[in-house]
């Protein structure tokens, strides 16, 4: 499955009201989004298996790869396209021996030695940021700006995706910066229509 991280969505269900995290995830893949990862904090193991493995039904009918956050095992358990780790999460190299070479992994960053190193040790990808404060990571450090997000696609040559606050205002600043996507969960989930706010997070050439 292509790597495509253009528009870049992560799942956060406390942004949804009505909707159910399926329709969700699908509305927006309508609307334009290439990549999903299913994010879950503070519930069971079982309960994130049968959440991930309900969106991979919709993101497997689409073609669109379906990351992980963080479980590897959660990854492993439904044979998800790959997981994405943090930097306190398992090392990278031990993260591909379980997974082998077909899977995507991808890095978060937030320092151009962290990209490096993340390069270095075969991730595929890395998410840099946060690029602007964000309400929904709250141990996040202090947004690193336009500038870092800049210095650090600069510094490596494997693709990037930026995330941290970013919505239909500013995401065109963003990708200025060269990265190749952005990465959003409320400028998505959060709006009553998640569809046309996925299409309004797209350039059209």
């Amino acid at each position: 499955m292509a790597l495509d991280l253009k528009l870049y969505l992560i799942t956060d269900r406390s942004f949804l009201k009505e909707k159910n995290i399926k329709d969700a995830v699908e509305e927006a893949i309508l609307g334009g989004v290439t990549i999903v990862q299913v994010r879950e904090k503070n519930i069971s193991s079982r309960h994130f298996y049968n959440i991930a493995l309900e969106i991979k039904q919709v993101t497997d009918y689409y073609k669109i790869p379906l990351i992980i956050n963080d479980r590897i095992d959660i990854a492993e358990a439904i044979d998800a396209a790959g997981v994405h780790l943090g930097q306190s999460d398992i090392d990278m190299v031990t993260a591909r021996k379980i997974l082998g070479k077909d899977k995507i992994i991808g890095i978060s960053v937030e320092n151009i030695a962290e990209a490096l190193e993340a390069q270095k040790r075969g991730a595929d990808y890395v998410g840099i940021g946060a690029v602007y404060y964000t309400g929904t990571k709250k141990d996040a450090n202090e947004p690193i700006g336009i500038s870092g997000v800049k210095n650090i696609v600069k510094s490596i040559t494997i693709p990037s995706v930026a995330i941290g606050g970013i919505n239909q205002n500013n995401f065109r600043e963003v990708l200025g910066t060269g990265v190749n996507g952005i990465s959003v969960i409320s400028a998505i989930l959060g709006k009553n229509d998640i569809k046309q706010a996925a299409r309004d997070l797209i350039i059209l050439k």
